[in-house]
């Protein structure tokens, strides 16, 4: 191959390589993550769209079960909240044949929307009135939750035990709109 014609294959293959390369890097690579950042856009708009289509289908449950959770809350008044589970206890308590020997209710205002009652309530009897107690609890319609439950033996053959409870109410406040 002559001079000349190896100098301007160099050239040539030089300027081509430098085209690749900013090809590559200034072409390819840009459009290669906004076609991927595109496509995963597009994944997560079509899992929102699938997920509201979800929603709607089941509107008509979600709003019977909102409709339930409205009529089933604390009243707003707090003595009054704190009145109706007074009354729940005290009716529990005769229906099981648990013993409470105590209740610290404690109110927090967690949000403008609601607020909660959190009651730390102390039973004792054997295992059946305890369990009976707690069925009681989780089958009445007030809006109550049972956060936790600490179970303990009052005496060595485990005949009378102690239950300690955490329960939650919830209590929704009017709201401001007109």
């Amino acid at each position: 191959m002559k001079i000349k014609n190896r100098q301007q294959f160099l050239v040539a293959l030089t300027i081509g390589v430098a085209a690749l390369y900013l090809g590559v890097n200034f072409v390819y690579t840009p459009l290669s993550d906004w076609w991927s950042s595109r496509s995963a856009q597009i994944r997560d708009l079509r899992e929102k769209v699938s997920d509201g289509n979800q929603l709607i289908k089941r509107e008509a449950g979600i709003r019977s079960h909102w409709s339930e959770m409205q009529a089933n809350a604390l009243p707003s008044n707090t003595s009054l909240a704190e009145q109706q589970v007074l009354k729940s206890f005290d009716s529990w308590q005769r229906d099981s044949g648990a013993e409470i020997t105590g209740i610290m209710p404690q109110w927090k205002n967690d949000s403008t929307n609601y607020m909660t009652l959190s009651c730390r309530v102390e039973l004792g009897g054997d295992l059946g009135t305890l369990s009976r107690f707690l069925y009681e609890i989780e089958n009445s319609p007030t809006a109550l939750r049972l956060d936790s439950v600490e179970l303990g033996a009052h005496d060595v053959t485990g005949q009378q035990m102690t239950l300690g409870l955490e329960i939650n109410g919830l209590a929704l406040l009017p709201s401001s709109k007109p």
